[in-house]
């Protein structure tokens, strides 16, 4: 069975991707949450992934690393993370390439963590355009494909990389337009998003670097996490 290294399911938004991918389509794997250590998590995490980051699959001792190359080894042994068809693959994979490596306004000023609810600063323009990118990222897969998820009728990578967007869209009351104004509800919706948040909410882990980013953010409104 494939083993999934994860971190914090509060904070860890990369980790989210191959989980909840797995869990929607029914791919078994055994979890294994190392919470992040206060500064750097190289060492502790070096003992199974082999950049010290997670997440971190293993499948019968050999390590695949990097949510993006964990999607792809997946994919070339089950059914349904990518899409059957040839124009609505590649589309998928063109969005999720593009969550992987942009974004990064959006990263850095909205991090994740479930639990919380802020009111955000201002925001500047690189995260207006980071947003309207965003909303015109998935209203054209959604036109394009016909929904209810990015390239289709059917959950698939492309959806589990913007899941992250989706709980940062909760917790920051951030907003889209067009078909894509209901799409964050609808991904947070899934019995796989509903098992995270709920298991994210629990945590009683506090990690200082993380929290301060928080507050970074904006203000705080609202902290419905486990006292710590």
């Amino acid at each position: 069975m494939y083993v999934l290294h994860i971190g914090n399911k509060n904070y860890s938004s990369w980790s989210l991707r191959p989980w909840v991918l797995m869990r929607t389509l029914g791919i078994p794997f055994e979890e294994r949450l190392t919470p992040f250590p206060t500064g750097s998590s190289f060492s502790l995490f070096r003992a199974f992934s082999p950049n010290g980051r997670v997440p971190c699959l293993v499948d019968d001792g050999w390590a695949v690393w990097d949510s993006l190359s964990i999607v792809e080894y997946l994919a070339e042994r089950h059914q349904g993370v990518w899409p059957a068809d040839g124009s609505a693959r590649a589309w998928a994979r063109s969005a999720a390439a593009e969550m992987h490596s942009s974004f990064t306004a959006l990263r850095n000023l909205c991090p994740m963590s479930c639990g919380v609810r802020v009111e955000p600063f201002p925001m500047s323009d690189a995260l207006k355009h980071d947003l309207f990118r965003l909303g015109d990222l998935w209203n054209d897969g959604l036109a394009r494909f016909g929904g209810p998820f990015l390239a289709g009728d059917r959950f698939g990578a492309v959806d589990a990389f913007f899941a992250p967007v989706t709980f940062r869209a909760q917790s920051y009351g951030l907003t889209f337009e067009g078909a894509a104004a209901a799409y964050p509800k609808r991904l947070l919706d899934l019995p796989a998003m509903l098992e995270w948040y709920a298991a994210g909410l629990a945590e009683t882990w506090r990690e200082p670097d993380h929290e301060a980013e928080i507050r970074a953010a904006g203000t705080l409104v609202e902290d419905l996490r486990a006292i710590a």
